[in-house]
């Protein structure tokens, strides 16, 4: 051989040895930067992927009525419950290799950075939907080189601690489709107003072509474009195989209907009601409120539409639009305490203050149906008489004095039976019988009844001058509406996780509080309210809505200086309003002084309209009589009326009216033991506190 041939080989053999050098020295760095990649994406572990979603708040029908977001539309679902075309087109258009890479596709990139150095411009990008999805969690969209750095190193975390379906979920979920939709499924009911799994071929292509240029390509704002791109998209997806052709050429003749809205509203419904609504989470769930807020969550609660907005409609046709009062109305099941309609005050954007649940109010004489069921347990009968009469009751050892007044200064000065005085609501023998029992009946028998405000041990205490809650004293009524159990005001039925888990459920049973004897007996000398038979010195105080009322009901007004109150109560709804102004000024107009009966009476009218119509039903141990409601003895010829009473048994009258002399109406109660009421669970005592 040569020299000048071994000149050559040698020549030859250099490039080759440094070829093979240079070629072991990349694979040396690749392997050492996939190993350090590697190491760094299972040492700094799966980044969260938790991203913000709507929490729904559904109405006792399981229908949505109302969503809080922080300004982004998302509900998320899971892969199972996204059409499958619609994963296919967004395949198609964005990243046709998702299952092949790692979260990078380099023939892509190569052609990208071709096509732009050509362009001399950026044309294409190649992002892959692993990039774009850690673009979307973690970074802005900023076109620099740090950013781009962070975004490689998010997306090699993202592939090598998730599984491809995670990824491509959560990219389907967290993407943006425009007009404040984030997600598929915000997106799929805004423009189409179905479910992102009843999404048809067509409406999927249309939707997958969107997160390029969600303005450019809006089917809202520029249809004919993305017309253009959703075909474009069709004709992809028959490349790769996930459709045919036929079904293309179908998918782009169908005709869309865009919907352009959103189907959830925050505060249109009850906004009252919500806030209550978020009260009740944080406070008997423990709920942060940033979870609340951002979790996604599915609260299912107790309200009623329709009654609901017969709540609204009535307020408003009878409240005069300048007028300043301010009302609280709520309506509840008797059976189990749900709340289905409420009203916190008349216009939630002045004043979300909610006079329900968050005032305190002087009950007036709402509250002597509390007092008088602690007197049945004591031995009064609905013909138990006492005087009604000017009277000076002494307290506080006699240092005291107080001198109560009846409506327009009116007393019988004689006699009335407790059937009258509870239906006239007269003063007098409210205060005589809280004196009777004891000063402090009146307090234990409002905390079996749900009520957890004290009520001081002054006479006046009888004529509801310790302040309420009003939501409280309207749920106290159930009692007399289900036979002596005692219930709390619910809200939440049960509260779901975006994935379906249920982290809340009410199960809590009302608890027997009276005597169902007791609470019946009550309970029908509250429809006196509406019975003329029992007119006195005074009428009975519902005597001005008996041509608006066409059914059994028993309620009570209550009246204080500053406050307006209605509450009553059929066999299947409770309901109650208070009204008066703010700033606790005095009620003189007559106007405002009527507007609480009339809310209630048409409010009970309409909601029970087309129900058949109940009626209380006595227990066992109940007896009916004919009573002259003047005396208390039973209705005979000599008697100035009549009307149908209800008696434990034993303690119904056996004497009739009559002429002679010789015979005594009932007269002053005697005293005697009641039965054991239950005890008050100290956790159930303080409810109200863990609540609001």
């Amino acid at each position: 051989m040569g020299r000048l041939e071994r000149r050559k080989r040698q020549r030859w053999k250099r490039p080759v040895r440094y070829g093979l050098l240079s070629i072991i020295i990349f694979t040396g760095i690749w392997s050492l930067a996939t190993i350090s990649l590697y190491i760094y994406a299972k040492t700094t572990g799966p980044p969260s992927i938790a991203v913000s979603q709507s929490t729904l708040i559904y109405s006792i029908d399981d229908k949505p009525m109302g969503e809080h977001h922080t300004g982004e539309k998302r509900y998320w679902q899971p892969l199972d419950k996204i059409a499958p075309d619609l994963i296919n087109a967004t395949l198609a258009i964005e990243d046709r290799k998702f299952y092949d890479h790692k979260g990078f596709d380099y023939k892509r990139i190569a052609g990208a950075v071709v096509a732009d150095v050509k362009a001399m411009a950026k044309v294409q990008g190649a992002s892959t939907i692993s990039q774009q999805y850690a673009r979307n969690l973690y970074l802005t969209h900023d076109k620099t080189w740090s950013r781009k750095l962070n975004e490689a190193l998010y997306t090699v975390r993202l592939e090598w601690n998730y599984d491809k379906e995670k990824i491509l979920e959560g990219y389907l979920n967290t993407i943006y489709y425009g007009h404040g939709s984030y997600g598929i499924e915000a997106a799929s009911q805004f423009y189409f107003g179905v479910p992102a799994k009843d999404l048809s071929l067509a409406q999927a292509a249309m939707i997958a072509g969107i997160p390029k240029s969600p303005s450019g390509y809006s089917p809202v704002d520029h249809f004919a474009d993305a017309k253009e791109r959703q075909e474009l998209i069709l004709s992809s997806m028959v490349t790769n195989g996930s459709i045919t052709e036929g079904e293309a050429d179908l998918a782009k003749d169908e005709k869309l209907d865009i919907k352009a809205n959103h189907p959830h509203s925050t505060a249109d419904i009850a906004p009252y009601f919500q806030d209550a609504v978020w009260a009740e989470l944080e406070g008997k769930l423990g709920l942060e409120p940033h979870y609340l807020k951002y979790g996604g969550l599915k609260i299912y609660t107790t309200l009623d539409p329709v009654k609901q907005q017969i709540a609204e409609d009535v307020v408003k046709e009878v409240v005069p639009e300048k007028s300043q009062i301010e009302v609280g109305f709520a309506a509840l099941n008797p059976d189990n305490g749900y709340v289905e309609a409420l009203i916190g005050g008349r216009d939630y954007e002045k004043s979300p203050f909610n006079r329900m649940t968050q005032a305190m109010r002087q009950p007036g004489s709402t509250i002597k149906p509390i007092l008088y069921t602690a007197a049945l347990e004591h031995g009064f009968t609905p013909a138990t008489t006492m005087a009604s009469e000017p009277t000076t009751f002494t307290y506080d050892d006699g240092r005291s004095e107080y001198t109560p007044e009846n409506f327009n200064h009116k007393f019988a000065n004689g006699a009335i039976t407790l059937a009258q005085a509870i239906a006239i609501s007269d003063n007098i023998f409210a205060v005589k019988t809280h004196q009777f029992l004891g000063n402090n009946a009146l307090e234990e028998m409002g905390k079996r009844f749900g009520l957890h405000s004290k009520i001081d041990s002054r006479p006046a205490a009888a004529l509801g001058s310790s302040e309420v809650m009003p939501l409280e004293m309207v749920n106290s009524y159930n009692l007399f509406a289900n036979g002596g159990k005692r219930t709390k005001p619910v809200f939440v039925r049960r509260v779901e996780t975006a994935d379906g888990e249920v982290i809340y459920e009410h199960k809590e049973k009302p608890k027997k509080a009276v005597d169902s004897k007791v609470a019946f007996v009550m309970a029908h000398m509250l429809t006196g309210t509406f019975d003329p038979a029992l007119n006195d010195y005074s009428t009975v105080t519902g005597i001005t809505l008996l041509n608006e009322k066409s059914r059994e009901y028993g309620a009570k007004s209550g009246t204080t200086n500053t406050d307006q109150w209605m509450i009553g109560f059929s066999p299947s709804l409770t309901a109650g309003i208070w009204t008066g102004y703010d700033d606790s000024q005095e009620i003189t107009l007559n106007e405002d002084k009527a507007i609480s009966k009339l809310v209630w009476i048409r409010f009970m009218e309409r909601a029970l309209e087309g129900t058949k119509e109940e009626y209380l039903v006595p227990p066992d141990g109940v007896v009916a009589v004919s009573m002259d409601p003047h005396s208390g003895m039973l209705a005979g010829d000599a008697c100035e009326g009549e009307r149908k009473a209800y008696f434990l048994k034993k303690t119904e009258p056996l004497e009739a009216c009559s002429d002679n002399p010789d015979i005594e109406p009932p007269g002053e109660p005697v005293m005697t033991p009641p039965e054991e009421p239950e005890e008050i669970d100290e956790a159930d005592a303080n409810w109200l506190e863990r609540w609001f």
